[in-house]
């Protein structure tokens, strides 16, 4: 592979720390030795190749990681990942959230939420020449963002003539670099198992980033395809696709100190962002993140109280919503405790500061960088002005907007669509319509809006969305008896509360749309034309921001190297390898406090209260009290271990993620962080940060001595 500027940016990367660093398949070569150093014992070129093993055994669920555990397709990920299948699937008299799921055959497993997928990653590519093309680069603002969007539409299609694969292009280092992602996309996902709340969630929000922990976060899915092998939607004649390899079951378990790596799919990092970024973040978006999540947590908890069918409903974003809510307000104190913002913006002006030192230097980067600061200053100051109207949101107008914007889309030839409504997309948006189902109920909604409506009309006209406005029957300085009746007037005159009604308006065309005399729909046709213009200002901004953000990044790579740092690419969604060795920590969050590098059955017991949060089952706690622990008990605890720490550099979407020993094997899935070292996605702290992994012990325990799934224990090989 040439020498593009992720590799160029990582030349020196012995300097930096073993754990740090959210590595590419393709950049591990050249950070080898530090590898051996930490303790791999295979050869870190077998992780290059995406199409062997064991990286062809990782797979991302969309918005989590797993991995495929047996031939049969066999997939396991975190509870948290598959708490939402398990929530679609559990009724008031059929309560599998809390009482857990086994399908003993294959006959038995249940369908995933509809949307949910397998991705399994085939290539990835460098096609920056492809996508900043000659003529792209003389271009600037939407004329750009047009050009970039074409371009990435012409290759994502010829790369999908591979029928059943879905391909994206990701953008890397502020958009400097593009990579091409072939992964195939299994569209038939089916529930295996996922243990009760009382051992999946054990702990629930209250140890949610915190450590000791002691939960079982851990579940299965299953891969299906077409009996010729093809990605298929749900079928009952489908089978189980066949992996070309999958993760062998630790014969050993690990101890501290112990190599270990996850290899999985992050979300999104920040530590490239500029000092105004920071600021803005810390200092506005994320503590009214904060007090938006509260709010909408209580009103959620106050509207669905004794009506369990609702709260199942709405289950799945309240355990969401929790977990940001919780995410976002450690970063807050641990930014509230650092000179993070000082060092920032000390190390910008530095980068400056030697960008104008050398005439050509400040030829190649000034300018851009200058404009990249405006530019993030106007994006930052729509994000303001539009809060509190992106939260106040008719679930149901969401819907209308969805499907008149696929119906305008579908009008033109599908390579003049906008991304996201071409033919490839509308499987996902069918899901995103026919999941509302089992997770929508009006007057929880209702209260919802209403509470962001009345902050949102309280904001200066000026601030207000005119065109909004207009179309649902909102001013501003409304008050909220007539906010109220105007939301109650909009509800009534909609009849896409129904599912059956709702479905059938995906694929109508324009002229249907505008007929109707559904409120919500009449309010998504009105709007259109205003939701055209702002896009095209959004885009506008866009364009201009993605190429004086390459400058900056350019520049930030070149000052980087400058010194004999590493810049290794931010997190986005793609497949990364991050490694370091099992620790704990000699001091935790208070004075004298260790913390150790596992956590055991013990624990669970002691936590155990027999209700809410930490409502182990009485199997479970039965088997610790009898000491019914098999073979699954490490010799020098003297027990079962049911979560360990790792000093590895994860984030959200890491969730699930195969967490392998130094021989490759398979020994637990990391599902979190601690709740001071979270500040990592902007600011990595190599004392602090610690993950944390869910012990496949513990999991082969539990599978065996609580919830009998002897089926699948043999099926990965473990019996």
């Amino acid at each position: 592979m040439k020498k593009t500027l992720i590799a160029l940016a990582i030349l020196s990367a012995a300097n930096t720390y073993a754990d740090e660093g959210m590595w590419m398949p393709q950049q591990l070569p050249q950070v080898a030795k530090q590898l051996k150093a930490a303790g791999l014992k295979l050869d870190p070129a077998s992780l290059t190749r995406l199409t062997e093993f064991p990286m062809n055994a990782i797979v991302s669920l969309g918005n989590c990681s797993a991995s495929f555990v047996s031939p049969q397709g066999l997939v396991a990920t975190n509870h948290h990942c598959v708490y939402d299948s398990v929530a679609h699937n559990s009724t008031a008299a059929n309560d599998i959230l809390t009482n857990g799921f086994l399908a003993r055959t294959l006959a038995d497993e249940v369908p995933a939420k509809p949307g949910s997928r397998i991705y399994v990653t085939k290539d990835v590519a460098n096609v920056t020449a492809k996508i900043i093309t000659p003529d792209v680069a003389k271009l600037h603002g939407k004329a750009r963002s047009d050009a970039i969007e074409k371009n990435q539409k012409t290759l994502v299609a010829e790369c999908e003539k591979d029928e059943g694969h879905r391909c994206t292009v990701s953008a890397f280092y502020g958009s400097l670099e593009y990579y091409m992602i072939k992964q195939l996309e299994i569209r038939d996902v089916r529930l295996v198992h996922a243990p009760p709340a009382g051992v999946g969630k054990f702990g629930g929000d209250t140890d949610n980033w915190m450590w000791p922990r002691h939960t079982g976060d851990y579940g299965f899915y299953r891969a299906y395809v077409s009996k010729d092998g093809k990605a298929a939607d749900y079928n009952k004649d489908n089978v189980p696709y066949l992996p070309k390899s999958f993760l062998k079951l630790a014969r050993e378990g690990v101890k501290e100190g112990d190599f270990v790596m996850v290899l999985g799919y992050p979300g999104r990092t920040n530590r490239h962002r500029l000092p105004s970024e920071v600021d803005f973040t810390f200092g506005w978006n994320y503590p009214n993140f904060v007090k938006a999540s509260g709010d909408d947590l209580a009103i959620i908890d106050r509207e669905t109280k004794g009506d369990r069918d609702t709260a199942l409903k709405y289950a799945a974003r309240v355990a969401s919503t929790n977990n940001y809510y919780k995410n976002r307000q450690g970063m807050l104190d641990s930014y509230a405790n650092s000179d993070f913002l000082a060092r920032k913006t000390k190390e910008h002006a530095d980068m400056k500061a030697w960008v104008n030192a050398d005439a050509k230097r400040k030829q190649e980067y000034a300018a851009g960088i200058e404009q990249v600061e405006g530019l993030i200053a106007k994006r930052d100051a729509d994000v303001k002005r539009d809060f509190e109207l992106n939260y106040a949101q008719p679930r149901m107008l969401s819907a209308a907007r969805l499907m008149y914007r696929l119906a305008n889309e579908t009008q033109k030839p599908n390579a003049e669509r906008k991304a996201g409504f071409q033919e490839r997309d509308l499987p996902r948006i069918k899901a995103n319509i026919a999941s509302l189902s089992r997770s929508y109920d009006e007057k929880v909604d209702k209260a919802l809006v209403m509470h962001h409506l009345v902050k949102y009309a309280a904001q200066p006209a000026a601030e207000h969305n005119a065109n909004w406005d207009a179309s649902v029957g909102v001013k501003a300085g409304m008050g909220a008896e007539e906010l109220k009746a105007a939301m109650d007037k909009l509800y009534a005159g909609s009849k896409l509360g129904d599912a059956a009604t709702r479905e059938a308006w995906i694929g109508k065309s324009v002229a249907e749309f505008q007929a109707s005399d559904d409120a919500f729909i009449k309010a998504a046709v009105a709007m259109y034309p205003g939701v055209i213009k702002e896009e095209a200002e959004e885009e506008e901004l866009a364009g201009n921001l993605q190429q004086a953000y390459a400058t900056y990044m350019k520049a930030k790579i070149a000052y980087m190297k400058s010194k004999g740092q590493a810049v290794y690419p931010d997190a986005n969604g793609t497949l990364r390898v991050t490694f370091g060795n099992i620790m704990g920590r000699p001091w935790g969050t208070a004075d004298g406090l260790a913390w150790n590098a596992f956590t055991t059955v013990k624990g669970v017991a002691a936590k155990a209260t027999g209700e809410g949060e930490f409502n182990a089952p009485k199997a479970q706690l039965d088997a610790i009290k009898n000491k019914d622990f098999g073979k699954y008990v490490d010799p020098k605890l003297g027990t079962v271990p049911v979560n360990f720490l790792a000093t590895l550099d994860i984030t959200g979407g890491n969730s699930g993620s195969a967490a392998l020993n130094a021989k490759g094997e398979f020994v637990g899935l990391a599902f979190d962080g601690t709740l001071d070292s979270i500040i990592s996605d902007w600011d990595f702290n190599k004392a602090n940060t610690r993950d944390i992994q869910v012990d496949l012990r513990y999991m082969l325990w539990n599978m065996k001595h609580v919830d009998k799934a002897d089926n699948l224990l043999k099926e990965m090989g473990a019996e």
